[in-house]
This record gives C-alpha cells, sequence and structure tokens, in this order.
C-alpha cells in the first residue's frame, strides 16, 4: 500500500509580503451527522478518526467526502467550524483544475496542447519549444517552486493586480532566466511561473477570461457553484507563514479582491462537496449527471504517467509518475493524487473505483498525516463492498 503524501517543500507557492494577522479558531468536534448512501458502508471508524485527530491537533475543522463510481457519494461529513459549504482555498489541488481546462480546450478543437506556444501567442516566442502539455506536466524547464518559489522574475504570479497575460509574457520574455532554463521534456521541475503560462494560453486560444472558463468547463456542466479562483498570496496570509492556511480567508472568498490574473496553480477555492463532484466525474469518464463534460480519452490523458512515457522523468517524491496536474503511483496503477499546501488532499483509485478530498484549513503536512491513517481504512471499507 503506498502513502498519499507526494513531498514537495515549496509544493505551494509563497507570497513576498508582510502576513496579516490571522483569526484565531476555537477547535471543536461538533458537526452535522454524515450524508451516506443508502447502501453505503459503515464510516463510523472514519468518522471516530478525523474527530480524534482535529481535537489532538486544534484543527478548526475538517471536512472529508468519498465517492464511488458506480454508487456516487458513500460518505460526506463535516467536523468542527466546517458545514458542507464551507469554501476553503486549496492551494495546489488547483493543478487538477487548471490542467483540465487547458485539455477540455485541446479537445474542443481549440488549440493542439502538444504544439508550442508560441504558435498561438506572439509573447511563446521567449521560449519557442515550449508547448502547452509541458507546462501542465511541470517539464517546460521555466524555473519551478522547488528551484526558488520566490524567483523575481517570476512574482507577478502571486500579485492580484495585473493581467493574466501580462505575467505570462512577463515570465515568457524575461532574459533574467536564460542561464536557468533546461530543455523542455528534460527535467521535472514542480509548479512556478509555468502555470501562469498555460492559464494565459487558456484564454488567447478561447477568447474567454479564466473565470469564463472556468463556468463553461466545470460550474454550468458539472454544478460546482462554490468553485472559483483569485490571486490571495500578496493579501493574506497566516502568521505561520505561506506555507500554513491564510486564516483571514476564514471560508469567504469576498476577503480578497477580484483578480484578473489569478493564481493558476493554487488559486482555486471550492467546497468539499463539490470538489467531489469532479472526482466522481474524473471516475466515470468525464460524466456529470447526465452531461458529457470531457471525453474518456481526455481523462485518460490527464491521468497517463506524461513525465515517464515522454523522458523517463520522475517526481523525485514517493509518487514518481506526472501526468497533467496529477502526481501518479507507478507501484499503484491507478492511483492519482493533487494535495495542495494548506491541507487538502484529493486522490482517486481507480482499480477500487473510488476517490476520497480531505479538506484541513492548516499544512500539506499535517493534512497528509490524515490522509494516510484514512487510505488504508477506505480500503478496507471498499475492498469488503466486493
Amino acid at each position: 500500500t503506498t502513502t498519499v503524501t507526494a513531498t514537495t517543500a515549496a509544493e505551494s507557492t509563497a507570497a513576498p509580503t508582510t502576513a496579516a494577522p490571522a483569526t484565531s479558531a476555537v477547535p471543536t468536534t461538533a458537526g452535522p451527522p454524515p450524508t451516506v448512501a443508502s447502501n453505503g458502508p459503515d464510516f463510523d471508524d472514519v468518522t471516530a478518526e478525523i474527530e480524534t485527530f482535529v481535537a489532538a491537533q486544534g484543527l478548526n475543522g475538517a471536512g472529508f467526502v468519498v465517492v464511488d463510481r458506480e454508487d456516487g457519494v458513500l460518505y460526506q461529513q463535516s467536523f468542527g467550524a466546517f458545514t458542507d459549504d464551507r469554501i476553503s482555498l486549496i492551494a495546489s489541488s488547483s493543478k487538477m483544475l487548471t490542467a483540465g481546462v487547458l485539455v477540455k480546450l485541446h479537445e474542443d478543437g481549440a488549440f493542439d496542447i502538444d504544439a508550442p506556444v508560441a504558435d498561438y501567442v506572439d509573447w511563446g516566442a521567449g521560449n519557442p519549444d515550449i508547448t502547452t502539455a509541458q507546462l501542465l506536466s511541470n517539464s517546460s524547464g521555466l524555473v519551478g517552486l522547488i528551484d526558488d518559489p520566490t524567483y523575481a522574475p517570476y512574482l507577478c504570479q502571486y500579485i492580484h493586480t495585473g493581467t493574466l497575460q501580462d505575467c505570462a509574457e512577463a515570465i515568457m520574455t524575461t532574459p533574467e532566466d536564460d542561464e536557468l532554463i533546461t530543455p523542455p521534456d528534460s527535467t521535472f521541475r514542480y509548479g512556478g511561473g509555468q502555470w501562469q503560462v498555460a492559464g494565459a494560453v487558456a484564454e488567447v486560444v478561447s477568447g474567454k477570461s479564466w473565470a469564463e472558463l472556468i463556468d463553461e468547463t466545470y460550474v454550468q456542466p458539472c454544478g460546482v457553484d462554490s468553485l472559483g479562483y483569485t490571486n490571495h498570496f500578496a493579501q493574506i496570509q497566516s502568521e505561520d507563514g505561506p506555507f500554513s492556511y491564510p486564516d483571514p480567508f476564514n471560508g469567504d472568498p469576498n476577503s480578497v479582491e477580484p483578480t484578473v490574473n489569478p493564481n493558476m496553480e493554487g488559486g482555486a477555492y471550492i467546497d468539499a462537496g463539490d470538489y467531489g463532484t469532479l472526482l466522481l466525474m474524473h471516475l466515470r469518464d468525464g460524466m456529470c449527471g447526465d452531461t458529457q463534460a470531457f471525453t474518456p480519452e481526455s481523462i485518460e490523458r490527464m491521468h497517463s504517467d506524461r513525465i515517464g512515457e515522454r523522458y523517463d522523468g520522475a517526481t523525485g517524491t514517493g509518487l514518481e509518475g506526472y501526468g497533467l496536474g496529477w502526481w501518479l503511483d507507478r507501484d499503484q496503477p491507478g492511483y492519482s493524487q493533487d494535495g495542495g499546501a494548506f491541507g487538502t488532499v484529493p486522490w482517486i483509485d481507480e482499480e477500487r473505483g473510488y476517490g476520497a478530498y480531505l479538506v484541513i484549513e492548516k499544512t500539506n503536512g499535517v493534512g497528509s498525516e490524515l490522509a494516510t491513517e484514512l487510505k488504508p481504512m477506505l480500503e478496507t471499507i471498499i475492498d469488503a463492498r466486493g
């Protein structure tokens, strides 16, 4: 059994600003009763494990949802101060959502995801060989988060002012990174400005804003009304630093200013049920209810080990494969994860036909610790169902 942790020291972005004062939270384990499918298994031990963990860690709460390919939502429970409609910032758990927008545009014929960015935008000439698929698999060669999370020429990715187009152009045309860039499809360099570039390409080839693309790709076909993107990094932070949950958000997207330069790799927010809906869509070959939101081929593309197939690459973490927005476990075929710095841990087990989404508002380490406890419990439950 593999772990649910993909350890990346700088897996979500850091803001070069002074931290805003954090709000205090009173830990409690009180919450609404679980929502369990009528034919679902008994999740009492799962509930008890999360309740104990929330109390022991002094967390303000947690949310957990489990979905099944055949039976839909098996379990959803909110703990502590969380309610089922609590909206949380999800840091790098945004990546699979962002990648999906680009894959959908490729599916619809708006552009070729494997063609150079330079084919679609003039500023792509700054790095003429980079493709969008390389950007979304952290394989473009541009400076990544692990290299330098606050790399000065790419700092626009954290700033809510300006536009996504201007930020992408700045990243692709700066001469300052010339000695640092590696050839595309040669090195896995996680995160960073390459994701802003991908979002800007989406806007150009579609002729739509990022907000419009999110609406038509996910919100309308799947009914995930809580989903949106922001760029909070230079506006609010935790007093514990940029890799801990920015408490002033407190479930309210209006706590940050609107932006037309949303952070592509770490700026999404959503409630637990809606994220579960999107995991179920991935399990059901792109179906949201009666709507074919993505083709099965697009879903397969996102979950295929692109870095292994294209250049025998590896992430250097516990999950060595990477697709488009998804970490992949080469030792457990069909296992995908997209964890975030603030404690969100979504995963899919295609072989067992289930997915799960854990959200806490703390850090990647704390969220991964709980997820690692829950994963074998879920496997036992799912396996017992037959």
